[in-house]
Formats: C-alpha cells, structure tokens, sequence
C-alpha cells in the first residue's frame, strides 16, 4: 500500500500541473486505469478533456491516441486493415489507433453505429481481429469516449449495449471564476507549450500501473458490502417497491449485472486511491452516480418533468439501507 500511495500521489502531481480543477475527472481517470474500465465523459467543449487524457498517458509512460469521431469514420479506420504490398505482391496488416494504452474517442455519438460496434470486441476483449487473426491490445488500456450533450443535430446516440460497457459516466461542469483565472495563468507561464520544462514527462511506468492493478484486485471487500451494492442496482430494477410512486413510473430499465461488477471492481480502485486495503460502505455511496447514472433508460415523461437519471440515483441511495 505504500508503494501504491506513491505511485498515486506522482500521477496526481501530474495531473493538477496541467489541469486545473476537475477533480472528479482526476479521479474518475485513475479509477478507470486501476481497475481496467472505461470511462465515458459527457461535457461541453473546452474542458479539458484531452489534456487530460494525454496527461495521464505520459505520467505512465504509454501510448495515446486520439479519435475524433465523425460521421464517415469506418471500423477500419479505429481497428485497422489490410494494405496491399506491390512488392511482395501480399497484404500487410496496419493496425489501427486502438493498439494502444489510453485511446480517446472524442464525440463518439457522431460515428455512425457500425462503427461504435466495432470498439466492443476492443474494449470487452481487449483484442481485435483482423482478416480472421486476432491481434490483442496492450495493457494497462483504458478507453476514454467524450460526448458533447449541447449540439445533437447528426449525431449516433449510443446504444444501451455500447453504453453499458463503460465502468463509469461522468458529468464535467463549467469551472469557477478563480479556476479559469489560474488556467490563464499558466497559458502565460508557457505550461502547455512542448518546450516546457517538464511537459510530457513519465513519472511511472507501465509495469507501476500494472502493478497498482495487481494490488487493487486484492483489496479485501466483505460480502455485505458486495449485497449492498447488489441492492442499489436491483432498487433500479424493482423501483416500484422502494421508491416513491411518481419517480418508479419514470424508470423504463434498470441497470444490468455490469453495474454490480462495475461497483466492486471500482469501489477496490476507491480504496487503494484512499490509501485504504479494505472496502467501506462510503466507496460505493460515492461510485454511485457514476455507475448508475448512464445505466438507468428514463421514459418520456422524465424529460418532461426534468428529472435526471441522477435524481433517481439519489432516492435510490436513500431507500436502500446502509451496512
């Protein structure tokens, strides 16, 4: 756990020199790469979603990539292809940007469908098979896939299938007025420019954060507190008989038993991030926004009543009972 409090506080450092604020994201990102999910992040633009992410790649020493998604983005175009050689009169493979550690897919919801499908055999099997061989991705590999929720017009909502295999969904907000003060500052301080001292620099390494993965898979959670997790994601399910009468009409689907694995394997992450080697009940109250929020398919009527999935999550944390 001391080695894992090291490695943690350098890749934080990391983080905070170039990103200013945003410290769920910070969070949601280590969370992410220790427990070997993805995330998806849903903001308006300008907050600093790929500094992240190219921030938190260099601290670890490992490949990043990003997509920016658009309409006519071909399947072949993320998982790569097959180049015809003249010389040799044969084929080559290319592999294509998902081989790597940290992929960004930015605005995932403008590619089309075909080609959202094809980063689900990369993302849940950790591989991708071209011409009938298959070819598997390096790790640590987390996926990070932006959605812009303001401009909608042309854009491929992901479907429940796709969305549910991300661990996590998280909402970045507008920063605050001192925040954006400082981000000014450091633009004149030259912080962002590549001739910066200490821009892109490794503070781990690959074989740290695999490391890191190893220690967080043995974190010690009771099974109570797995049956409670089990609890909120069936009170999603079942709202009729634990929530209030006007928010369980809304709910159309609950979560599935991803949510479930989505909280144990996090809820471990949350720990060591806490310098903790056991679970508490407070690790899964703070995931489950997170977890649920993208989850949880509201009808119609929710939108007319402005109610948000987040809502939902927050009656479903009051009507199960803590251990």
């Amino acid at each position: 756990m001391h080695d894992a409090r090291r490695i943690i506080e350098s890749m934080s450092d990391a983080f905070t020199a170039k990103v200013v604020g945003q410290d769920d994201l910070r969070q949601s990102l280590l969370i992410g790469l220790l427990a070997g999910g993805h995330i998806l992040l849903e903001s308006v633009p300008g907050l600093a979603k790929t500094t992240a992410a190219r921030v938190i790649a260099e601290s670890i020493r490992g490949g990043f990539q990003r997509i920016q998604c658009t309409p006519d983005l071909l399947p072949s175009d993320i998982i790569g292809t097959q180049i015809y050689e003249p010389q040799g009169h044969s084929f080559a493979t290319q592999l294509g940007p998902v081989h790597t550690n940290i992929l960004l897919l930015d605005e995932i919801n403008r590619s089309s469908a075909k080609t959202q499908s094809a980063m689900l055999e990369a993302m849940e099997e950790r591989q991708t098979t071209i011409a009938g061989r298959v070819y598997p991705i390096p790790e640590p590999f987390l996926v990070i896939a932006t959605q812009n929720p303001v401009d909608q017009e042309g854009t491929y909502p992901l479907s429940e299938a796709q969305t549910d295999r991300f661990m996590l969904k998280e909402i970045l907000r507008y920063p605050s007025p001192s925040e954006e003060v400082e981000v000014m500052a450091r633009i004149d301080a030259g912080v962002y420019e590549k001739n910066h001292r200490g821009h892109g620099h490794a503070v781990v390494g690959l074989d740290d954060v695999r490391r890191l993965q190893a220690v967080v898979r043995n974190v010690h959670m009771d099974p109570v507190l797995m049956r409670y997790a089990s609890e909120l994601v069936a009170a999603t399910r079942n709202p009729a008989q634990l929530l209030p009468a006007q928010l369980a009409r809304l709910i159309e689907y609950g979560a599935s038993p991803r949510a479930t694995i989505a909280f144990c394997k996090s809820a471990r992450a949350v720990a060591v991030l806490s310098g903790r080697s056991h679970v508490i009940p407070d690790d899964i109250q703070k995931l489950a926004h997170r977890v649920l929020r993208h989850r949880l398919i509201l009808g119609f009527e929710a939108a007319t009543a402005q109610v948000t999935p987040d809502a939902v999550v927050d009656a479903v944390l009051q009507a199960v009972r803590v251990p």
